[in-house]
């Protein structure tokens, strides 16, 4: 099922709660990051939050600070009811392409919480198949509900993680600063260097620096 309205100002409890109204005990929901970027994993998060400790200034990822994020990172573990993160790696994205990599997370990510859902709030238009539970994809969904919120917070942290471990292993890319995004100095240090381990074969911009390395 998808739901799709006006943007709210922030998110709120609304949505689990009309699903709990309905007989839905517990309301998981889920969120990715780094679909985007030409390196790096794809991360899936899945937060079960305790309604009565939600952690306050859940918002979308992207509208909060690093600062803010990593504060509500420590929230969100400390006060969740159930947490769950699944890491598709390149190797992953590009078995099943990038869509398909995402929703597999998904999927996995709901699967993998301690707690079985009722119902699974998604972010974005598509409910992933293997669910535990019926989905409901919310587009714009990490501005809308604080579950989904919780999930994209959770996984970007993770992911930014990763990326500074990715740059310690190959410092030439500047993984930590651009998170694997085809900014000037990673598409500069891409068309210098070639690709490396943690590049997703199947994007462009990657085929295209690995065809040349091997061309010149």
């Amino acid at each position: 099922m998808l739901i799709d309205s006006p943007p709210q100002t922030a998110p709120d409890y609304s949505h689990e709660a009309w699903l709990q109204a309905r007989g839905a005990r517990v309301v998981a929901g889920v969120d990715e990051a780094g679909r985007g970027p030409l390196a790096g994993p794809v991360v899936v998060a899945a937060v079960v939050l305790d309604p009565a400790a939600i952690p306050a200034g859940l918002n979308d990822s992207k509208k909060l600070s690093q600062e803010q994020r990593e504060i509500l990172f420590e929230l969100v573990f400390a006060s969740a009811l159930a947490i769950s993160v699944v890491v598709a790696p390149p190797s992953i994205i590009l078995a099943r392409n990038i869509r398909g990599a995402t929703l597999w997370g998904m999927a996995q990510a709901a699967c993998g919480l301690s707690l079985r859902p009722d119902r699974v709030l998604i972010d974005g238009r598509d409910v992933p198949l293997g669910l535990p539970c019926d989905g409901l994809a919310l587009i714009g969904g990490d501005g809308r509900s604080v579950s989904i919120a919780a999930a994209s917070i959770v996984a970007k942290v993770t992911r930014d993680r990763m990326c500074a471990i990715m740059d310690c292993d190959a410092p030439a890319f500047g993984f930590a600063g651009h998170k694997g995004y085809g900014t000037p100095r990673h598409m500069t240090a891409l068309s210098e260097h070639g690709p490396c381990r943690h590049h997703r074969e199947a994007f462009g911009p990657v085929t295209r620096a690995r065809l040349r390395r091997l061309a010149g």
